[in-house]
């Protein structure tokens, strides 16, 4: 099971949302949210007002409260006594949410009005040709794992969006048994069209850049602290995003604990070297084709499966060409809560 995604637009800080990359061109082009093949990633995404929220008939809701609201109707209401379904993803297209469930090892996704009050079982798109006639599409072809000696591993995120969280927090425990035969690398979802911190934005705004900027110099300057650094972000500073101040104040006392130095990583933070870190992880992204927050790639090809220390662990070493003794090891699976703010 995994979580959400964020694309981005300039959205309400809290509102949930998948995000895109607008096209490089003179004109700023706001993204669509993309729906996941599969229906097994949710994404914080970047999501495009294409109508007010009347027309659709009621007072739209977000998408985590409606994703919510759906899986405790369905459990209530459409499942065996005793079992239970799991949200797996929330997103919206076409004018509706499409919430992806999990029940029983099935992935089963339903459409929910915005208002979530009417809900349909499934959607046809009427104007797609059928499969077998002529012109009809052919299914995806499933994506080919590939196997090296040395599997290179790379998370795409945004510092505060709960679903990048919940992939870090999935991500650390695999990261902890297989780093020393694999490259696991965190890399941040931006824009940055100049040479200054102004010129950066983040879907989630100013905090979240400046927040960027300082897991990229900590990444950079003190790679056996990161991941420490990141766990202890996650849980004491994500909930932070509307504060800078407090969120800067978290993020130094934390820094310190762990024996870093914060002037150190706030000269990187305000300075060339990481605009010149956060430029690098965008090239990494336009070259991935990583647009939503969390991606994860596996020697290059796009993991949509569940968002676990185990299931991670599992296509890491799936990608071995000769898995190390520590692939034995056994990991939790169970997903991590959605932390911080999108």
């Amino acid at each position: 099971m995994t979580g959400n995604q964020d694309r981005r637009k300039k959205v309400s800080p809290d509102r949930d949302a998948p995000v895109t990359r607008p096209p490089r061109t003179g004109a700023r082009i706001d993204p669509v949210i993309a729906v996941v093949a599969g229906g097994i990633v949710i994404i914080c995404v970047v999501v495009i007002i294409v109508s007010s929220l009347g027309s659709q008939g009621g007072t739209a809701v977000s998408l985590g409260t409606c994703g919510e609201q759906t899986l405790s109707y369905i459990n209530s209401n459409m499942v065996t006594p005793g079992t239970a379904a799991t949200l797996v993803s929330v997103n919206e297209t076409h004018g509706v949410y499409l919430v992806t469930l999990a029940y029983q090892g099935n992935t089963i996704p339903l459409f929910v009005s915005r208002d979530c009050v009417l809900l349909f079982p499934q959607g046809k798109d009427m104007t797609a040709p059928s499969i077998g006639t002529p012109g009809g599409a052919t299914p995806a072809p499933t994506p080919t794992l590939v196997k090296t000696g040395r599997p290179t591993v790379d998370l795409y995120v945004m510092s505060f969006c709960p679903y990048g969280i919940q992939a870090e927090t999935a991500m650390k425990p695999v990261a902890d048994l297989l780093g020393n035969t694999t490259d696991i690398g965190v890399h941040y979802l931006t824009e940055i069209t100049g040479s200054t911190i102004d010129s950066v934005q983040s879907l989630h705004g100013p905090v979240e850049v400046q927040e960027d900027l300082r897991q990229a110099c900590i990444r950079k300057n003190s790679p056996g602290q990161f991941w420490a650094y990141l766990d202890g972000f996650n849980a004491a500073c994500s909930s932070l995003s509307g504060n800078a101040s407090a969120a800067a104040a978290c993020s130094t006392r934390l820094s310190a604990s762990l024996g870093l130095a914060p002037e150190r990583i706030d000269a990187c933070a305000t300075g060339p070297e990481g605009i010149t870190l956060l430029s690098s992880d965008e090239a990494s992204a336009v070259r991935a084709g990583a647009t939503a927050s969390p991606t994860l790639l596996i020697n290059g090809v796009e993991y949509s499966g569940a968002r676990t220390p185990e299931a991670y662990k599992e296509a890491i070493c799936g990608s071995f060409t000769s898995p190390p003794a520590a692939c034995q090891t056994m990991l939790s699976a169970q997903t991590a809560a959605a932390g911080g703010a999108c």
